[in-house]
């Protein structure tokens, strides 16, 4: 998915290694996502809750869109041609519908609900994304994991995974990346990872064992939850600082609650974060913009079916944008 904002910010970010451990990673603060549109005449909206003031990542995971339901005869459902990334992989998750990804390495795939799509956009990379003409609602999420300095410019590369389907105390989970409840995803990362879809029976209490050097973030695709003390509604992330080693989720409602838990050790690097490139420097994303708008070969064929266009570079200086300090 790209961020097609016309005005899209530039920021450069930064998460503060910090020891948590010592402060209480019982803390849950509450991420509210933005509604951001994807373009088009009846552009298909999105909710984003990363990146933002707030906080611009968790572990590796520098971007979360949170859509649908969505029924394509009204929104349009998904149509965004060709775009770039530099820098990063991103991460296709659906809950329903149908989505046809081509890209310039050569992959013609369908993304489809349970299956992991994984891209690898490192020097350059550029793929399209369109609902099927079956689809009749798409509903999902699309996020993005910054890749570290030494692996920034890593060759282009897409990975598909089924994950099965694990049961725990009256939850269903399905682990697309790194490990949790006994289930291991073998998709490659290069920072370590979780990525997880949990779906909560009603009146259940869930506890997992986490890695207490990763930070997590819990994403509620609908119902209510509470994670920890704090009750999370639909399309807030609940953000733990590092040092946890259980998190417990209650479901209270008469209906299944389904969630994206995402974690990682903190990214102890700063990043520019533009448009749909990652970089370290503004010079870096000027690059990356000229060669796209020049067709470079940087970031392969053309595909078919038209190309968006960069939005104009901003007229400002970048300043940090850093994780707060732990409290």
């Amino acid at each position: 998915m790209s961020n097609t904002e016309a005005d899209a910010a530039a920021l450069l970010c930064g998460a503060l290694v910090e020891d948590d451990r010592s402060t209480g990673a019982s803390r849950v603060d509450v991420l509210s996502a933005r509604e951001v549109p994807l373009g088009g005449p009846r552009a298909m909206r999105v909710r984003r809750t990363l990146p933002q003031r707030q906080r611009t990542l968790i572990g590796a995971w520098c971007f979360a869109d949170h859509f649908g339901p969505h029924r394509v005869a009204a929104s349009g459902g998904m149509n965004v041609p060709q775009h770039p990334h530099t820098g990063l992989q991103t991460v296709s998750w659906l809950f329903s519908g149908e989505i046809e990804h081509r890209d310039t390495l050569g992959t013609h795939a369908l993304i489809r609900p349970g299956q992991l799509n994984l891209m690898t956009g490192g020097h350059g990379i550029a793929h399209s994304e369109v609902s099927t003409p079956d689809t009749t609602v798409v509903h999902g999420v699309q996020l993005w994991v910054a890749l570290p300095g030494e692996h920034r410019d890593a060759d282009r590369d897409f990975q598909h995974y089924v994950p099965e389907l694990t049961r725990v105390d009256g939850a269903g989970i399905r682990v697309f990346l790194g490990s949790l409840a006994g289930s291991t995803s073998p998709v490659r990362t290069f920072t370590p990872l979780l990525g997880a879809e949990i779906v909560i029976a009603p009146h259940t209490t869930l506890t997992l064992a986490v890695d207490a050097a990763f930070e997590h973030g819990l994403l509620v695709d609908d119902g209510d939850i509470r994670l920890l003390d704090t009750v999370l509604r639909p399309a807030e992330l609940g953000y733990v600082p590092r040092g946890a080693d259980t998190l417990t989720m209650v479901n209270a409602s008469d209906a299944p609650t389904r969630t994206i838990l995402l974690g990682g050790p903190p990214f102890g690097e700063e990043i520019v974060m533009w448009w749909n490139f990652i970089g370290r420097s503004h010079e870096d994303i000027a690059k990356a913009r000229e060669d796209w708008e020049a067709s470079s070969d940087r970031f392969g064929e053309e595909l078919p079916g038209g190309r968006l266009s960069a939005p104009a570079l901003p007229n400002a200086v970048l300043t940090p944008r850093r994780n707060p300090p732990t409290r």
